[in-house]
Formats: structure tokens, sequence, C-alpha cells
């Protein structure tokens, strides 16, 4: 039951901004935001894990505010909400330990040397900074953009800048390793 309820939910998060923009003006935004709140609160009894039942609150609130005249701009907000509760989980990491780039890097090599570690961390600083300002970019998109505009930036941009971000992480990473001249330094 996880396998499928994480791949459905993943999918419309994926195809969220579109199915935003193709319902603005065509349907209530009941019909966009009461499937998804349920996607979310099954995602939440499926995984049984804190994160996520904060998260399927948030979006909860987010389909409530949005059935209760709330409309679309409540909807718009939900890439935010998700920005915020990636923003949450990897500085909770960075105070707590270990962060989560370290956590992914040790699956694959469990051993991480201390420079790999620092790397590791820098990496979820970065990933906080590139939290802040993306979401920071969806609140502005949608409070003052065109839905038209939010979709392209929401539902392009914010995903060729992550890709822009792993791939520029993955080249340094290689540098990093190379001048280490040790272990292979890996994460997601």
């Amino acid at each position: 039951m996880r396998a499928p309820a994480n791949a459905l939910l993943a999918a419309v998060t994926l195809a969220y901004p579109l199915l935003v923009y193709l319902g603005a003006g065509r349907l209530s935004p009941a019909w966009i935001a009461v499937p998804l709140a349920l996607l979310a609160l099954l995602r939440a009894w499926v995984l049984r894990q804190p994160l996520w039942y904060l998260a399927a609150g948030g979006v909860a609130l987010l389909a409530l505010a949005s059935t209760q005249g709330g409309g679309w701009l409540s909807l718009k907000l939900y890439p935010v909400l998700v920005n915020a509760l990636m923003l949450g989980v990897f500085a909770a990491s960075l105070v707590r330990g270990p962060t989560i780039v370290e956590r992914l890097a040790r699956l694959s090599e469990p051993d991480l040397p201390a420079h790999a570690v620092a790397y590791t961390r820098r990496v979820t600083q970065i990933w906080c900074a590139f939290f802040v300002f993306n979401g920071t970019a969806a609140l502005v998109t949608s409070l003052w953009a065109s839905t038209g505009v939010w979709t392209v930036y929401n539902g392009l941009v914010a995903y060729l800048l992550m890709g822009l971000l792993f791939g520029v992480e993955f080249l340094v990473r290689q540098r990093v390793k190379a001048r280490a001249g040790g272990p292979e330094v890996r994460h997601g």
C-alpha cells in the first residue's frame, strides 16, 4: 500500500501546478483541494511519521480555506507549504544531526571521512538556502503573479532549478572527491 500511495502522491505533486492552471476558472477549487487533502492524509496514514502528519494537516488547512472562500489562492500556496516543510526538515537536521544529506550519503558509504561529513553539512545548508529562495518565489508568484506565471514557475522553473542544483552539486562533489583522493562522497 505504501508504494502505490507514494507514487500517486508524487505524480499529483508534480502535476499539481498544471492541475491548478487547468482548473482555474473552470472548476470549483474544491475539486482539486479535497482530493489533494485526501491523498495527503492517505500518505500520512501509510507512512505514520510526524512530518507527513504535519504535511497532511497543512494541506487539509489549505483545502479547507479554498472551500471556505480562499479559492485558488489557497491552492497556489501548496508549493510554499512544501518548501517550508522541506526547509524545516533540512534545518532541523543541521541542529540535531546527522544532516539529511549525510544520512543519504551514508546509505552508500557508511564510513564517511570527516571531510565528507563537513561537505554534506555544507550541501544541507545550500539546500536550506534553496528552499528559502524557492519558497519565497512560490509565495511571490502565488500572491502577485497571474496563474500562468505561477504555473510556469512552480511547475517548470522550480524543477529546473532543483535539477540544476543537483547537477552542479554532483560536479562539485567530483572535484572534492578528486582533491581528497579518498573514499567517494556520495549522496542524493
